[in-house]
């Protein structure tokens, strides 16, 4: 089955923020809380439930930051991401400082994401809003 742009956007949007929340190895409430309504907000096209796509997020993600992967678990996201660019990078500060700081892991993956991997589409998305 072919996923619509939109739903591959959600799906990374969900790896991309389990990631993050992850990286520093210390998962807080604040982030769960800001992670759940995040993935209940969104329009979710797919025959995978919600649930078990966290689910398998989340393990995916674990052993991507366990075997040294993140950078490249993040340079995969980046096609999906760019769907959105603006959202993305509200998602991305959202989950980095809801707990009140950002780790040095936190901070080098969303420079990783707004300086290489969404900067033209940052750049072209705030050319067509002017």
């Amino acid at each position: 089955m072919q996923l619509s742009e939109q739903q591959s956007f959600n799906q990374a949007l969900i790896k991309l923020s389990v990631l993050l929340y992850q990286v520093d190895g210390m998962v807080t409430l604040s982030e769960q809380d800001y992670l759940s309504s995040m993935v209940e907000s969104l329009d979710w096209q797919s025959p995978i439930c919600r649930e078990a796509f966290l689910n398998d997020t989340i393990y995916q993600t674990r052993k991507a930051i366990d075997t040294g992967d993140a950078v490249t678990f993040l340079r995969s996201l980046k096609n999906d991401l760019s769907f959105d660019a603006e959202k993305t990078l509200e998602v991305a500060m959202a989950i980095t400082g809801v707990d009140g700081e950002r780790s040095e892991e936190e901070t080098e993956l969303l420079s990783l994401l707004t300086h290489k991997l969404l900067a033209k589409a940052l750049v072209s998305g705030k050319d067509t809003l002017q």
